[in-house]
């Protein structure tokens, strides 16, 4: 199994519209981070989790032709964006997207895309196909996928693990409940926001804590601010088996 990230930024991405720090001015491509979301790719499935709003240079810049279904993290714009550009997939592929959301998330994002989900339907629009999940695992085209609930300050936001792999954004709470669900992993990614304190994200000594509880064998940080510092520093900071994400990485994932 092959997980790219698309995107390892958080919602303002980085650089930030506005701002002159040195994070935003480097010519490391590696401090260019776009929205928050990953690729993952088996012989038989394509998957992505959540399309924001950069989806669209995502899926050129990695050359994705082929796409299953979304998965839902949660609701957030910086998440959801996207969705609009899945058009060009329908089209190729000639069926409506399949949408893996909870019940809640489902609620919000109908809002969001009412003009999709209308009863007068204009031509030309995208096409979806909604599956909700709830916390037990589920498949998708015969991947196993296996909900992790966590908590963005007060939202009830999932993660997901795929064998010996797993994926948490937008976090700054495991309920102990799901810890069992992230152990003995080969690779984990999870979200530091950067490392001042935050109300909603993880930091970066807090996501080490959590790393540390959880040992899995390789462990990458994602959703980064450019509040974080320079990649090159800050990585060349982390202790053994810890990197920060950067958009482009591909992780191999054996056994899954």
């Amino acid at each position: 199994m092959k997980v790219t990230v698309l995107g390892s930024g958080t919602s303002s991405g980085v650089p930030m519209i506005g701002c002159s720090c040195k994070v935003c001015r480097s010519p490391n491509p590696k401090d260019n981070r776009l929205r928050s979301s990953i690729h993952i790719e088996t012989e038989a499935v394509s998957i992505v989790v959540d399309a924001g709003p950069d989806f669209r240079q995502q899926m050129l810049r990695e050359r994705i032709v082929r796409l299953d279904a979304i998965l839902l993290t949660h609701q957030h714009k910086d998440h959801t964006a996207g969705f609009d550009d899945i058009r060009a997939f329908n089209f190729f592929q000639r069926k409506p997207m399949d949408v893996y959301l909870t019940k809640e998330v489902e609620q919000a994002f109908v809002k969001e895309y009412h003009y999709v989900f209308d009863e007068k339907q204009y031509p030309g629009l995208p096409q979806m196909r909604l599956i909700n999940f709830v916390n037990a695992p589920f498949k998708v085209s015969g991947l196993q996928v296996t909900p992790v609930q966590v908590y963005h300050y007060k939202l009830p936001v999932y993660g997901f693990r795929i064998g010996k792999f797993a994926y948490i954004t937008d976090c700054n709470l495991i309920p102990e409940a799901e810890i069992s669900k992230l152990k003995d992993l080969d690779v984990l990614i999870i979200n530091a926001l950067r490392k001042e304190s935050h109300i909603s994200h993880y930091t970066l000594d807090e996501a080490l804590e959590v790393i540390k509880q959880l040992q899995p064998r390789q462990a990458y940080l994602t959703h980064i601010s450019h509040q974080m510092g320079l990649h090159d520093e800050v990585n060349s900071s982390l202790p053994s088996g810890v990197a920060l994400a950067h958009d482009g990485l591909q992780v191999m994932i054996e056994g899954y």
